[in-house]
């Protein structure tokens, strides 16, 4: 089943269920904006897209994107007296990215299928799992961050959802969140998450600083 969706670039990756703040101001995306809120184009929603690091934006240019991205639900909207908005956005649905149609609207349209998780393989127990995930979160947090400025998810958190909520507040590479964005198995998403928040602890312990990939300082993002 595909559909078409009003798509926004971006160098960062949006994870379901994570929010994401944006300052809009290039006029494509203000008039976006103006649709979603009056319901010119209907849900409040549009797919977030990441860009792949050191390319240029196009929509003929489908290699520079990755091919999964994520619906953003509107959430929050303020318009400034200058007609840019602030926004806050939560991450939906998972979507691959068909066709980009740069034509028939004032923004790019993209053609989605939409990707729901996989059934489960069979492995450990779901508990277990979660439960070492969520050691390896702590552990992250807690070098990272300072006591208020973050929190663990319920105890009550759906596990297919976990490892997205586990990965939303901590400053992963984009090609790690991208990796976990195109995961649709729920336990091997949180081995995965696992893997990654032990090793950026360890990294934090040793270098009290987050990694970032060199052609990080060459990307060109989005002008939002």
């Amino acid at each position: 089943m595909t559909d078409t969706l009003p798509l926004f670039p971006l160098g960062t990756v949006l994870l379901p269920g994570a929010s994401l703040p944006l300052h809009i101001f290039e006029p494509r995306y203000r008039q976006l904006m103006v649709d979603l809120v009056t319901g010119a184009v209907p849900g409040r929603s549009f797919g977030v897209v990441a860009v792949k690091q050191g390319w240029e934006v196009g929509e003929d240019n489908l290699e520079a994107w990755h091919e999964i991205g994520c619906t953003a639900l509107l959430r929050e909207v303020r318009r400034l007296d200058d007609g840019r908005f602030d926004v806050v956005v939560r991450g939906q649905r998972r979507f691959r990215l068909l066709e980009v149609d740069g034509g028939s609207a004032p923004y790019l349209l993209g053609q989605v299928e939409w990707m729901p998780d996989a059934e489960p393989a069979l492995g450990p127990k779901p508990t277990v799992l979660a439960d070492a995930a969520r050691a390896a979160h702590r552990r992250y947090c807690t070098t990272a961050w300072r006591q208020e400025d973050w929190k663990e998810p319920s105890g009550s958190a759906d596990f297919a959802s976990l490892s997205h909520e586990l990965a939303a507040d901590c400053m992963l590479p984009l090609e790690d969140q991208q990796r976990l964005l195109e995961e649709t198995c729920p336990i091997r998403r949180l081995r995965l998450v696992r893997r990654m928040l032990t090793r950026e602890a360890e990294i934090l312990r040793t270098l009290r600083a987050v990694p970032v990939p060199l052609t990080e300082f060459a990307q060109k993002h989005s002008e939002n």
